[in-house]
């Protein structure tokens, strides 16, 4: 089990809707990527629970550019009225299978 705590500055992807994330330092990725193959379900995602200030969530990483970005959604966003730029740390684990 891999366990992370880092911070980073949050990115806006403008889409069809707009999609918020918090990209994986490269030392964190490149961690990551030595275990992707154990822990991706498929397309290269990861799959990671993490905390940001009160809030627990889980999701999945996507690969970028060698690196990996973390989802932010709405409802992990709102308590802490989080928006692109904003500079925020996170507590992150990536879920390995049973």
């Amino acid at each position: 089990m891999l366990e992370f705590t880092f911070a980073g500055r949050v990115i806006e992807w403008r889409g069809p809707a707009p999609y918020y994330y918090l990209p994986v330092p490269e030392e964190e990725s490149a961690e990551i990527h030595e275990i992707a193959a154990m822990a991706s379900y498929g397309w290269g995602v990861i799959p990671v629970a993490a905390r940001i200030g009160e809030v627990d969530f889980e999701t999945s990483l996507f690969p970028k550019d060698g690196g990996y970005l973390l989802p932010l959604k709405a409802a992990v966003r709102a308590p802490r009225q989080i928006t692109a730029g904003d500079e925020i740390t996170v507590e992150m684990t990536v879920r390995l299978p049973h």
